[in-house]
């Protein structure tokens, strides 16, 4: 057979096709991948505080991970709080029982605490579970997950630390627990309350800000033995870097209202004076960025009860400290010279004019004697109190003026108020009408009409009734919601 050459086989035709299919297949995971992460972030950016966003996380990083109960814990590693737990599908008895589990065995507790993981049996099974998201397993080894690094780094460890291919400083570490039941390195606790709670595996991850600072820590739990694979991972960890900085962020913000509240009150009196023959009840709700309106009651010589509302213009801290020097400089001359209101508010006036120019402010300062129901009221630009009670709910016609530090030299009139067994004086700040959204005039009207529609058993009980007008006037939650406006609302029986 000389010269008869061999035959060859047909080259392979279907190669090139079979790798534009493989390639076609992750590319379609990567557009399903970046198209659920945009979903969720986008759902998580329109949270408006720190419960509300780990609520969010917990049930996207559910989503991700394959899980459908969980828990998120916020302890900020500086410990300034706040601290505070959320559950996803769990109640308040079971994460009680959570609580129970000794922190060197629960995950999310030991990533709290910055601990190393305690358990390492779970190389193999994070081992093999790696693998089978390498070869298509987990929607075609896309390339968000790493392809088919993410095999050899879902290797290293229970804590699948790298499992998403990415092992540099900005991975995320993870406490995997793929079978609660039979790990026998975990505390009999925990096996015990995941029994009873029926779960049976946990994957545990950090919550921490760019710059590593600890947040807090989530954990899903899983019904059944079972763990993340590294594509899981990996997508769970790109989320939980989002989530962790807009935590943050709402973390700050929380703090800085926090702070701002608690400075606002301490410039406010911290309990209402006794004063035989009146009771007192007062209402004080502060902007977000907290405003200058301010109340007092203070106990005078003989018996005698100083009242006080006013507001100093703008928000901010300037303008609380303002609040702060006001009040207590009208304290010291109510305490002097009390029994002449308009004395006390020329002398704030000047003050005012003296040390702070650029600044201006309404007060309204009644000396009241209980006794007799006598009450001397001065105001300065402040809206006028309304007497309320079984007989009559009308204004006191006190006398129009000009706000402190406005004109060169203030002055108005006094008037005299003389309050029948039974009646009430409420005295407010301009922002809870404001609040009502309406010309002042109908805000007026709103204010008179919630006291005349208040019950008879509402009247005697100050408390009561400054509810039952704030909750009138501003109803469906407006006087709690961020406004801009503060509002105080004063309320003092006599008889």
């Amino acid at each position: 057979m000389a010269g008869i050459s061999p035959t060859l086989p047909p080259p392979q035709q279907t190669a090139p096709v079979d790798q534009l299919a493989a390639v076609q297949d992750r590319l379609a995971g990567w557009i399903s991948d970046l198209t659920t992460l945009h979903d969720l972030t986008e759902r998580l950016a329109r949270t408006t505080s720190i419960d509300d966003a780990m609520h969010e996380l917990l049930g996207a990083g559910a989503a991700l991970v394959g899980a459908r109960r969980g828990l998120m814990a916020l302890a900020p590693a500086d410990g300034r709080g706040p601290e505070r737990t959320v559950g996803l599908g769990l109640g308040p008895a079971d994460l009680g029982q959570i609580e129970t589990v000794p922190r060197t065995s629960t995950s999310y507790t030991r990533l709290l605490d910055g601990l190393a993981p305690a358990n390492t049996s779970n190389t193999a099974s994070t081992a093999k579970s790696a693998p089978s998201a390498a070869n298509g397993d987990s929607g075609g080894g896309s390339g968000i997950s790493g392809g088919g690094s993410g095999a050899e780094d879902g290797a290293n460890g229970s804590t699948g630390a790298g499992a998403s291919g990415d092992t540099g400083s900005g991975a995320r570490s993870g406490i995997a627990h793929p079978d609660i039941a039979t790990d026998l390195s975990l505390d009999p606790r925990h096996r015990e309350v995941a029994a009873r709670l029926g779960f049976g595996a946990s994957y545990a991850v950090p919550v921490t800000a760019h710059d590593g600072t600890r947040v807090g820590a989530a954990v899903w739990l899983y019904d059944e033995p079972a763990e993340p694979n590294a594509r899981q991972r990996h997508l769970l960890d790109l989320y939980v870097r989002c989530a962790s900085e807009l935590l943050a962020r709402h973390l700050e913000l929380t703090r800085a209202r926090a702070d701002v509240a608690a400075v606002r009150e301490e410039l406010l009196p911290s309990r209402l004076p006794r004063v035989p023959g009146v009771r007192l009840a007062v209402r004080h709700r502060t902007g977000p960025r907290g405003g200058g309106d301010w109340y007092d009651a203070l106990p005078l010589p003989e018996g005698a009860l100083g009242l006080a509302v006013g507001g100093v213009t703008g928000s901010g801290p300037g303008v609380m400290a303002a609040t702060g020097r006001l009040r207590a400089a009208l304290r010291a001359y109510a305490v002097m010279e009390g029994e002449d209101p308009v004395a006390v508010l020329s002398d704030l006036e000047l003050l005012l004019r003296l040390t702070e120019p650029a600044r201006s402010a309404t007060a309204l300062f009644g000396y009241a004697e209980p006794a007799t129901r006598r009450v001397v009221i001065a105001g300065a630009g402040h809206c006028p109190p309304l007497i309320t009670g079984p007989w009559r709910t009308e204004y006191a016609e006190t006398t129009l003026s000009a706000p402190l530090g406005m004109l060169a030299c203030w002055e108005a009139p006094s008037i005299e108020l003389t309050l029948r067994q039974g009646e009430t004086l409420l005295l407010y700040s301009d922002g809870l009408l404001h609040r009502t959204g309406e010309q002042t005039d109908r805000a007026f009207a709103r204010l008179q009409a919630a006291a005349i529609a208040a019950p008879a058993d509402v009247r005697e009980d100050p408390d009561a009734l400054a509810d039952h007008v704030l909750h009138t006037v501003l109803p469906d939650g407006r006087d709690r919601a961020d406004d801009p406006e503060d509002v105080v609302l004063l309320a003092a029986r006599f008889g």
